[in-house]
């Protein structure tokens, strides 16, 4: 039976593996975000100088491991079989956990969820063991649980998130209203002094978050920094504003870039030194608590794990493994990009396709919002105001946003204030020991620096919010979720022993290669690699060669929508159904998509373009035209087969059988013509519109002379197929308009 705790730990160590790849995957956009997002320095220099802070960090995590062994419960009110439930049930939750928001996309906290899953496992186990004691209850729980830690952890996730978007906002107003976005043309002293400030508050957090709990750092070190901030902090800006006024005056060295790279550095290094333990924490307290039994030679349900009180260092070969294994992941792993993604997008300066749908809340909070800064603006002095707008405008070329190299989503001194105020913030908390996630700091300063940046303006303010509603929403899930789903599975595996440990490991192992798979598949069927894309070129010709293949991609996903959404509809399959209202819905956002971008299509414009952009608008009505008509024939489809209503009639569904394999030659042969080019043959197509038109009537007369003539008792049916004709009409009219433009712009030069 001893075999079965080796083999957990076993199973531990590999979990442990799994856990730094999902969790560094989530928690990239941690120190990535604003490097990247300002694009300061070339992407494989911030990817370096990450590596570097993560190694540094990992190294340094030693007394962070504490939290895991004792931080949320009571180690020596368990034995060690119970102990090895708890911290089993916590890693298989923690990385199913981690995976599922990697694979949506969404930040979250790796540090609540890895408290909340201690917590959970632990209540469990605590009530089984009140439940099999003659004289505890359940108000006996407090003996077993850090109630006051747990408290902290709430506590620290309601004020990390009011606070740091609170104070970035403010921070980001002050810096740009002196700054302006014309920063790089202030003078001199301006830059130095600024530059002095971020870089004196990232030191900060250096000595006070990095080096606090490192192991290689002594005692009196630390009671130096402790004793002297005052003046490492009045040193550190002397210093600091000097190497700043070098850099800029002599040097011609950009300071915002300087401040960029050592931020990243710093938070990626108190990402791994504080975030490590919510990895490899338990692993290596299940670890030490197994040698400890071991050594004891008493039955593992019946040694109390009293040792597990006193603090214990982590081995510094397994810190280091950790940190290498937490660097690889951070260049190779493809869900980090899309978390990443997610904040940058919410953040962005210029116009992105948003992700999120509004909700009633969002759309409160900005109206009201709205409102009161209509409010505040008649409180202001005009000449304020007037000094404060000025502060805020663009540079003429941000508004540009339609080229081929993708521009920042902000700029270096949104950047450096991201970094700078994080640090701060984070400092702050753990000089005051108050818990707190790097995840809700940095994201919520991101978002408050992106409000006072007015980033969220008219247009996208409402999308914004909703995102951001979205990902905190997230945060409360984690915790809830965490907490119930390791409980439970704490549960099971005291009632199925080996057994459920064996068959939960495998689903683990099953549902990460599954997540994995999907991952890839939907990275090869990426929207952006296959969905319609704004054209770039300026001219008509231009514009039909560069879209061609757009077209053939549109007709295409045509063609297999309206064969499916009959066959859906002939066998009444509601599955088939959904997911050619699926097809249509992406269609339709993605032309949606086109018609947003036409402001910036024709910002672009030279004077000699006009009729370049009246081709492309024209074009872009007549693929509105398609999606609409293909959303009309998916809906009343659909509608018709959830409702239960009877299914078409034999001839009916031959008469759209037949319609559907005329169209589907017609289709196939205009993909062949834009997928080569040769849009000359277009006539062709067009000579057969009239064709087209004649069959769809005879099909819509052959309809009223069975009605008047058949025993016909289906109204809903009637409806429905004729609607289906009508609308097949309008999707042939709009096609033939389509081909019409091409056809005849194609031959005017």
């Amino acid at each position: 039976m001893d075999n079965i705790y080796l083999l957990m730990i076993v199973a531990l160590a590999v979990l442990a593996i799994a856990d730094l790849v999902v969790g560094v995957s989530n928690d990239a956009v941690n120190f990535l975000n604003s490097a990247i997002g300002s694009k300061a320095v070339s992407f494989k220099t911030i990817m370096i100088v990450a590596s570097l802070g993560i190694a540094f960090g990992a190294l340094s995590s030693s007394g962070m491991m504490e939290v895991a062994r004792k931080g949320i419960f009571m180690p020596s009110e368990f034995y060690f079989n119970e102990i090895m439930i708890i911290f089993m049930a916590v890693m298989i939750t923690d990385i199913l956990l981690l995976d599922f928001f990697n694979t949506l996309g969404m930040p979250t906290s790796t540090t609540v969820s890895i408290v909340f899953e201690l917590l959970g496992a632990a209540v469990v186990m605590s009530l089984i063991k009140i439940s099999h004691s003659d004289s505890q209850t359940i108000s006996d729980l407090g003996q077993y649980i850090n109630t006051t830690k747990a408290g902290e952890i709430i506590f620290g996730i309601l004020l990390s998130v009011v606070v740091a978007f609170s104070v970035g906002a403010f921070v980001q107003f002050i810096s740009r209203v002196l700054l302006t976005f014309k920063f790089e043309q202030k003078a001199k002293w301006v830059s130095a002094l600024f530059g002095g400030i971020a870089a004196t508050a990232i030191t900060y957090f250096i000595l006070i978050k990095g080096l606090k709990g490192a192991s290689f750092t002594s005692a009196e070190f630390k009671a130096f920094v402790s004793d002297n901030t005052v003046l490492i902090v009045a040193v550190s800006f002397l210093i600091w504003t000097g190497i700043s006024a070098l850099f800029t005056s002599v040097l011609k060295v950009n300071v915002y870039k300087f401040i960029i790279i050592i931020g990243t550095f710093a938070i990626a290094m108190a990402f791994a030194g504080n975030d490590l333990v919510n990895f490899i924490g338990v692993p290596i307290g299940a670890w030490q608590a197994y040698l400890d039994w071991q050594s004891s030679g008493v039955a593992a349900d019946t040694y109390l794990m009293v040792n597990m009180e006193t603090k214990q260092e982590a081995p510094v070969l397994l810190l280091f493994i950790a940190g290498l294994i937490m660097v690889l992941t951070l260049w190779f792993s493809k869900k980090a990009k899309a978390v990443l993604k997610t904040s940058l997008d919410l953040s962005s300066q210029g116009s992105v396709k948003e992700r999120f749908e509004p909700n009633f809340l969002a759309r409160g909070l900005v109206r009201v919002t709205t409102l009161f800064s209509k409010y505040n603006s008649t409180l202001m002095p005009e000449p304020i105001q007037k000094r404060i707008d000025k502060s805020f405008e663009k540079p003429a070329f941000a508004k540009i946003l339609d080229k081929k190299e993708e521009a920042p989503a902000f700029d270096m001194v949104r950047a450096a204030v991201n970094l700078m105020v994080a640090g701060i913030l984070i400092s702050i908390a753990t000089s005051m020991k108050l818990p707190l996630s790097t995840t809700y700091v940095t994201f919520m300063v991101a978002m408050g620096t992106s409000l006072a940046d007015r980033a969220w303006g008219r247009e996208s303010a409402v999308y914004r919010v909703a995102g951001v509603l979205n990902v905190i929403g997230g945060w409360f899930f984690t915790a809830f979720s965490a907490f119930v789903a390791s409980g439970t599975l704490a549960y099971l595996i005291f009632i199925g022993k080996a057994p459920m440990i064996a068959v939960l490991l495998l689903l683990t192992v099953l549902l990460l290669v599954r997540n994995v798979i999907k991952h890839k598949n939907k990275d090869n069927n990426d929207p952006t690699h296959t969905a319609l894309k704004k054209t770039e070129s300026k001219t008509v010709q231009g514009i039909i060669q560069e879209s061609a293949d757009h077209i053939s991609n549109v007709v295409s996903r045509t063609n297999k929508i309206y064969t499916n959404m009959l066959v859906g509809l002939a066998k009444e399959d509601i599955v088939k159904l959904k997911k050619s209202r699926r097809g249509v819905e992406k269609l339709n956002a993605e032309v949606d998509g086109l018609r947003d971008d036409i402001f910036y299509f024709i910002k672009n414009l030279d004077e000699t373009s006009v009729r370049g952009s009246n081709f492309y608008i024209i074009i872009l009505g007549y693929l509105q035209d398609v999606a609409q008509s293909l959303d009309f024939l998916s809906k009343a489809s659909y509608k018709h087969v959830r409702n239960n209503h009877k299914a078409l009639r034999f001839n009916q569904i031959k008469d759209l059988q037949d319609i559907d394999g005329s169209l589907e030659d017609l289709l196939n042969e205009i993909e062949t013509i834009f997928n080569n080019r040769e849009f000359e043959k277009l006539g062709d197509i067009l000579n057969r519109k009239q064709k087209a038109y004649d069959d769809l009537s005879v099909k819509i007369a052959s309809q009223i002379t069975r009605t008047r003539t058949e025993d016909d008792d289906s109204p809903k049916n009637t409806a429905l197929y004729f609607s289906l004709l009508l609308e097949t009409k309008d999707l042939v009219t709009a096609l033939m308009n389509l081909m019409e433009e091409y056809y005849n712009s194609y031959n005017k030069n």
